[in-house]
């Protein structure tokens, strides 16, 4: 990993720890409610390897929390104007998927994401991700499949999509690199 990616990676075990120690859950409970082995558990949290999207869902919804604030509380500072320089940036390894936390950090229940999926890329996403969430994803660029549930969305630049009640999703990047932002409420 390099230096940067170390950074992210420490953080974000560092903050997995702590909310497990906040809990008084051992590796092995945390590891039950999250479907996520103990040695993998042991190993994201000593910040020896990057998650991918798809295990930090797990363990965020373990917690009762979203990605975005697991992530959130893993790599923000507080104040009221987060400068792009300073805005936690995720890649998740597997996909090549980048996740930039655009929001300060703030008692809103509004968060918003940027996220860029490069061309062919999908990511799927458990319907546990979205339990305690309500979203809307605009397409900035690109042409994004996006299937939600049994239903697939057949997204184009400028698109706007509300969400419906939480089931399992998948975003997929048809023949170039997708952008789109996601804005989040929380509760």
């Amino acid at each position: 990993m390099n230096g940067i990616a170390n950074s992210i990676s420490l953080g974000i075990g560092s903050r997995i720890h702590t909310e497990r120690t906040m809990r008084d859950w051992s590796l092995a409970e945390l590891a039950a409610r999250s479907g996520v082995s103990k040695a993998m558990l042991s190993t994201i949290e000593r910040g020896m390897t990057s998650p991918t999207a798809t295990l930090l869902v797990r363990i965020a919804a373990a917690f009762g929390m979203t990605l975005s604030t697991l992530i959130a509380r893993a790599e923000l500072q507080g104040g009221g104007v987060l400068r792009e320089a300073d805005q936690p940036v995720w890649r998740d390894p597997a996909t090549g998927y980048v996740r930039r936390h655009l929001s300060p950090t703030s008692d809103m229940p509004l968060e918003l994401i940027k996220v860029h999926l490069p061309a062919g890329a999908k990511v799927s996403l458990p319907a546990a991700s979205y339990a305690f969430i309500k979203q809307q994803i605009w397409l900035v660029s690109g042409r994004l499949e996006f299937t939600e549930g049994d239903v697939v969305h057949r997204l184009e630049s400028g698109d706007c999509l509300a969400l419906g009640a939480p089931s399992d999703c998948t975003f997929h990047a048809l023949e170039a690199d997708v952008d789109y932002l996601v804005a989040l409420v929380r509760g």
